[in-house]
């Protein structure tokens, strides 16, 4: 399996879209995207800092999306 690398924020709005997501709409401290019954919450923009894999991983995880998945869409 191949590792995640780091991604902006746009590539992961992109990439969750091909993946059927909707959004992302604003929430209270993050902007959140949605596909069906499961909500993703998108990591805030810092100065046009990349996401970390660690935190990719994470978001991947609570959106219930297969690291297979990911790679899928690229």
């Amino acid at each position: 399996m191949s590792r995640l690398t780091p991604v902006s924020r746009r590539e992961l709005i992109k990439r969750l879209r091909k993946l059927g997501f909707d959004g992302p709409y604003p929430g209270g401290k993050h902007a959140y995207m949605k596909r069906g019954m499961v909500t993703a919450r998108i990591p805030n923009p810092h100065h046009g800092e990349e996401i970390d894999p660690s935190l990719l991983g994470t978001v991947l995880d609570e959106a219930e999306i297969s690291r297979e998945e990911w790679f899928s869409v690229a």
